[in-house]
């Protein structure tokens, strides 16, 4: 059940991710998003032809993912659960976050790992994006393609941990 006290949700500027996961658009390129919320930006993926997937821990919001991709006819799939791999632990840091919940993984919903990604988006909140760094070093393949979208840098795309300085 979601906390009902107020907390600053931002959306993500759509346009900005748009551009960027165009940059990085390839035939049968398998997309995931961490903390799908609504599902928009998964479903944005999956029109633009990415295989693409939505992992949010709030039930609630899933429903209105999967309704939204119904009403657009989006074959985004999305999935009640943590973007934690079961047993994830940071590697020389704290595990504890303020925004990302506790729950049961959504990988094994999908029947998927994280190294089954090609492009990862991920919205972090606070602090939570050297924790990003940390799954996509752990469990993500190594040539994947890690989007992150801030309200003060915008989207920024990373491989093998490096920032990326062109769109490619």
């Amino acid at each position: 059940m979601r906390d009902r006290d107020f907390h600053s949700f931002v959306a993500a500027d759509y346009d900005a991710v748009r551009t960027a996961l165009w940059a990085h658009r390839a035939p049968g390129a398998r997309f995931l998003e961490w903390g799908s919320a609504s599902g928009v930006i998964t479903i944005m993926a999956d029109m633009m032809g990415f295989d693409a997937y939505g992992i949010e821990l709030d039930a609630s919001l899933v429903t209105t993912a999967r309704a939204l991709a119904g009403r657009f006819d989006s074959q985004a799939k999305f999935v009640t659960g943590s973007f934690l791999p079961t047993g994830y632990k940071r590697l020389g840091g704290d595990d504890a976050s303020d925004t990302i919940g506790d729950g049961p993984s959504g990988y094994l919903q999908l029947g998927l790992a994280l190294d089954d990604f090609d492009v990862v988006f991920g919205y972090p909140w606070d602090d939570d994006a050297p924790l990003m760094h940390d799954l996509m070093r752990q469990y993500g393949r190594r040539d994947a393609l890690l989007l992150l979208n801030d309200t003060e840098r915008g989207v920024r795309a990373f491989r093998s941990g490096r920032e990326l300085t062109t769109p490619r």
